[in-house]
């Protein structure tokens, strides 16, 4: 397993950036190794709703469906996704912080299968994709 740690400090007040981060959608707008996100449930982002997002990764598509496995409204929100060959835990967690909000977006990913035994290079390849992640959550959640 790898695991990516960052906190972004936000202009937003932590309601608006707890939504924003919640509609998981917006990963598309933030996240250069997301192709494109999309809501599948209708409604307010609540335990079980999901979303499928597509990730880029060495040049092939990887669709993954997120589900909100944990949620407590306005401060944090755990997504999972599982496929044959990966599982990815997502926790975002919003707290107050001065005037806006600190965002803390923790990525767990473990490759599954025969694809196992690529665990320890999965680190690398994590750090270089959430550092550019949190280039677009910088600009994102500072709008």
């Amino acid at each position: 397993m790898s695991t990516y740690l960052t906190a972004v400090d936000s202009t937003m007040e932590p309601a608006a950036a707890f939504n924003y981060m919640a509609a998981f959608e917006n990963a598309a707008l933030w996240d250069p190794g997301v192709s494109e996100a999309t809501r599948l449930t209708e409604g307010p982002v609540a335990l079980g709703t999901e979303f499928l997002v597509v990730a880029t990764f060495n040049g092939r598509k990887l669709p993954l469906t997120y589900h909100v496995t944990e949620i407590e409204p306005g401060s944090r929100l755990v997504l999972t996704a599982e496929t044959s060959t990966i599982r990815s835990v997502d926790e975002i967690t919003v707290s107050a912080s001065g005037g806006g909000s600190c965002v803390t977006y923790h990525a767990n990913l473990t490759l599954r299968g025969a694809l196992w035994i690529a665990n320890p290079l999965l680190g690398i390849a994590l750090k270089k994709i959430g550092d550019q992640a949190r280039v677009g959550l910088v600009r994102e959640l500072n709008r």
